[in-house]
């Protein structure tokens, strides 16, 4: 059995992950779009010798969770704007050495060829610290902005998620290591040989060409997922090397360690090959009081609209 050690990732949005952060006095949410206040943000965890840093992220204004039942016009949620995640994390990996970026993009509303383009992109320009949260989107919202009729419903969500990163991986795997070979004198830039076209037709993809990025340092950035429901687990055992989880009792968390380490064998994998992260908020004082004082202040500042939204989801 592999050595037993904690892996420690930071979710901070520049808004606050607390559904009213960005109200508290001391937050900064006019920063919310600023270079400079994201990479202090990055670096902070960096110095805390935190393994990876994530940001989450959506493709709708996600007015369900902010706007006011009684005046349209008026938004007082923080989840509806922010920085598209790879983007932001190829600019702070300029300025950080060490900490992972793991980065959100959609199954279901992207397409293998730019997202492999786009994740290789970023694992060469961070050296290697690139990962993918996987997702399939949940909001119905984002179906209007991509010309889709209807929000697929959740089994071909996760059937299409899953040829989605057989896909994307064969695209990873277009290049062998040492395929580039840069000879001057002969004027070779690559062997044909090590080049390889996933030549892919599935039931919702047609990718042939091979892509036109070198393989990642990585050969595969590191694959994350989320999912809690069924057909989540079940990907995450196939796929993924990190699942988050946010169970709220002990006994809840164990099973759902076991399940999903359950499902592993099937795949050929080794329960050690997926890691679970559990989702925790901290709230750091002197004192016990202090800490409960700190966390009663965040959530006396939830607007109302705001707190009933989240009961519904």
């Amino acid at each position: 059995m592999a050595q037993r050690q904690i892996k420690l990732g930071a979710f901070i949005p520049t808004t606050s992950q607390h559904a009213a952060g960005w109200r508290h006095p001391a937050s900064r949410p006019q920063d919310h779009l600023s270079l400079d206040y994201a990479i202090e943000l990055a670096k902070t965890p960096e110095r805390g010798l935190f393994d990876a840093y994530f940001l989450a992220d959506g493709l709708a204004v996600n007015w369900s969770h902010g706007a006011s039942k009684h005046n349209k016009n008026v938004g007082y949620s923080d989840k509806v704007v922010g920085f598209e995640p790879v983007t932001l994390f190829a600019a702070i990996s300029a300025v950080t050495k060490n900490i992972g970026f793991i980065a959100t993009a959609s199954t279901t509303y992207e397409e293998p060829y730019l997202l492999a383009r786009k994740y290789a992109s970023l694992d060469h320009i961070s050296k290697g610290r690139a990962a993918w949260n996987v997702v399939t989107t949940i909001s119905a919202a984002t179906a209007r902005n991509f010309g889709f009729s209807a929000h697929p419903d959740t089994k071909v969500r996760y059937e299409r998620a899953d040829e989605f990163i057989e896909v994307v991986q064969k695209l990873w795997d277009s290049w062998e290591d040492d395929a580039f070979l840069y000879d001057k004198e002969s004027g070779h830039f690559f062997e044909a040989a090590k080049q390889h076209e996933p030549l892919h037709q599935g039931k919702y993809f047609n990718v042939q060409g091979a892509l036109n990025v070198s393989r990642p340092p990585q050969g595969y950035p590191v694959n994350v997922q989320a999912g809690q429901s069924e057909d989540g687990r079940e990907l995450a055992a196939k796929y993924a090397e990190v699942i988050f989880t946010a169970q709220q009792s002990l006994t809840d968390a164990q099973a759902f360690y076991r399940d999903v380490k359950g499902r592993l064998a099937k795949y050929a994998r080794h329960a050690d090959d997926l890691k679970v992260m559990p989702g925790v908020s901290v709230f750091v004082a002197k004192t016990e009081y202090e800490a409960k004082e700190k966390y009663a202040l965040l959530n006396s500042l939830i607007h109302p609209d705001v707190g009933l939204a989240y009961f519904q989801v």
